[in-house]
């Protein structure tokens, strides 16, 4: 397997690899790199479809990627998609797919020429005192000893990064800043989280500086991820072929590790509760989804807290990583991620509205009409003083395909769900979803005596507690992920959010099908190329526009040296041209 950054190989088909007719795939986890990893079979492998199985524990396809619920009772979504440009393995994927919205396009051409229809970007990115914009919302107000820690922490080396947390790395002077306020909040980010990851989504998204302040450089879907990419993802598969077993739990993969060779033998499963398995042949492919951001949510309702579930249980997904691992150094530390729910947990809540005064709130707040079926918030509003560090966004409406007109669903999450609120003095965690609506309805600026009937007839929520949402990006060293295909493994190879692949984040849509085409691509040899995670880091031009925005605009010190010293040269254009000089 390798990496290119041009497009000759962009459009390739590769040769199919020999004794591809029988050979069979067993895939473990029918969420977003499950399905991707089928596809890249079929379409760069040339697979046959029926020989492909994929084995989910849930009743539903996508993982992560959810979305359900009625207009009468309520929608849920544990949470939403941001996705960029430059995905290249997502849209790699997703040009192949047919939409369910276009007749002859596809999912890509759907997505695309929505976002050049409606391009994102965000009215009101962080507010502040009970309905009021952030004033210095326009600013990142990073110290110079801010912005230095950035580039320290962008050029360290990973090693020297192992076990390491954001605040070891980053002072108090950067925690101070707006950079942390906009970015914590568009990516999950905690103070004990990894440095390392820190570092990759510093490096991998440098360019995404340039849409912090007004997050015009994100993407959206139509509908929510269920509707706009899992199910057509899903449909395609079927449609070919593929086999979805649903109710299977799968317990562990023996494989046997003689000769310094790693060969999958036998898959061990639970379906609907009884125990069976499956032998595995040396030829045939085993691909294992270890780890989940979403196992163990648990939903509440408006006057119901969601409960919280931290237990790790045989035939789930952790059990089924450790036992793996248990095998193997190559495999793995699960615990790392899976040890400490307390700082991996959040709560999120879906609000479904049941009449007119929550969407014009929205309205009057954003100065976008909810119900204009264009893009209304662009991505989360922050509110600054809240003691949830709770963030809020509406999509574009309907965010459901079956959503009646007139219902507005909006998407709340706090950071800090184990403090109390504002408003409601008890923690997120513990708030029913008539509570969680009376704590954001507060922060929107509605007049206390109104608060509480708003919420209670106003709008319909599901609170949703997550105790793994953020174990990706738990404190990690070398080792602790297995790589996507373990060293000596020859049918087995590992997909998701906690494998390990080189300078690529984790928490988004691409690191899920990056996996799943490098474990394909590698185990089959395939002889076509993987597009590199995107090189901004090594543009000039982006770490000019970047190193601009990080000063807010501000020219840097003695210019006019740095003019004359330039002058004349495409350094002094390129210096110009993004406002450093």
């Amino acid at each position: 397997m390798r990496y290119a950054h041009s497009n000759f190989e962009a459009f390739v088909r590769p040769d199919k690899p020999a004794g591809m007719d029988t050979r069979s795939a067993w895939i473990v986890g029918g969420g977003l790199g499950g399905m991707a990893a089928a596809a890249f079979l079929i379409r760069d492998a040339r697979m046959t479809p029926s020989r492909i199985t994929i084995l989910e524990a849930s009743d539903a396809n996508g993982g992560a990627l959810d979305g359900a619920g009625n207009a009468t009772t309520g929608w849920r979504i544990r949470g939403g998609r941001e996705m960029e440009e430059q995905f290249q393995c997502l849209w790699d994927l997703y040009r192949s797919i047919p939409s369910l919205e276009m007749p002859g396009a596809s999912v890509l051409d759907e997505f695309h020429r929505l976002n050049r229809i409606d391009p994102s970007s965000s009215p009101v990115r962080a507010m502040c005192a009970r309905g009021q914009k952030l004033p210095d919302r326009d600013s990142l107000k990073l110290t110079g000893r801010a912005r230095r820690e950035i580039i320290s922490l962008i050029l360290a080396d990973e090693e020297r990064l192992d076990g390491k947390v954001i605040s070891d790395v980053l002072s108090d002077d950067f925690m101070k800043s707006n950079f942390w306020l906009f970015w914590r909040s568009m990516f999950a980010f905690e103070t004990w989280h990894s440095a390392i990851e820190m570092k990759r989504y510093l490096a991998r998204f440098v360019h995404q500086v340039l849409g912090l302040k007004d997050l015009h450089t994100l993407k959206f879907t139509k509908f929510n991820q269920q509707e706009s990419l899992s199910r057509p993802l899903a449909t395609w598969l079927a449609d070919h072929g593929v086999i979805f077993r649903h109710g299977m739990q799968v317990t562990n993969v023996c494989v046997d590790m003689a000769d310094t060779k790693k060969v999958a033998r036998h898959i061990d499963w639970l379906e609907n509760g009884v125990a069976g398995g499956v032998d595995v042949g040396a030829e045939d492919l085993v691909f294992v989804t270890n780890g989940s951001m979403v196992k163990n949510s648990r939903w509440g309702d408006h006057h119901t807290p969601a409960p919280v579930d931290t237990e790790i249980r045989q035939g789930g997904i952790w059990q089924l990583w450790r036992n793996i691992a248990a095998q193997d150094p190559a495999f793995g530390r699960p615990d790392v991620f899976c040890g400490d729910t307390g700082k991996s947990r959040w709560v999120s809540a879906t609000v479904t509205t049941r009449d007119a005064r929550i969407p014009d709130l929205v309205h009057r707040i954003t100065g976008r009409d909810p119900f204009s079926g264009r893009t209304v918030t662009g991505g989360p509003v922050t509110i600054q003083d809240s003691a949830w560090l709770m963030s809020w966004v509406v999509s574009r409406q309907p965010h459901f395909r079956n959503q009646p007109p007139g219902q507005m669903v909006a998407w709340l999450y706090g950071l800090f769900s184990d403090v109390p609120g504002n408003y409601v003095n008890k923690p997120m965690q513990d708030c029913t979803g008539a509570e969680i609506t009376q704590e954001w309805l507060f922060h929107m600026g509605v007049p206390v005596d109104q608060i509480d009937d708003m919420a209670a007839t106003g709008a319909i929520t599901h609170p949703c507690m997550m105790p793994f949402i953020t174990a990706q990006f738990m404190p990690r060293a070398a080792g602790d992920r297995p790589k996507v295909v373990p060293d000596g493994s020859v049918n087995l190879a590992f997909l998701g959010q906690f494998a390990e692949t080189p300078r690529d984040t984790v928490f988004t849509t691409e690191y899920s099908v990056r996996t799943a085409m490098e474990a394909v691509y590698t185990l089959l040899d395939l002889d076509r190329a993987v597009p590199e995670v995107f090189d901004s880091i090594y543009d000039i031009r982006m770490l000019l526009q970047a190193a601009a925005a990080l000063r807010d605009g501000k020219e840097v010190p003695a210019s006019g040296l740095v003019h004359h010293l330039t002058d004349g040269t495409e350094i002094d254009s390129l210096l110009e041209r993004y406002g450093l000089i």
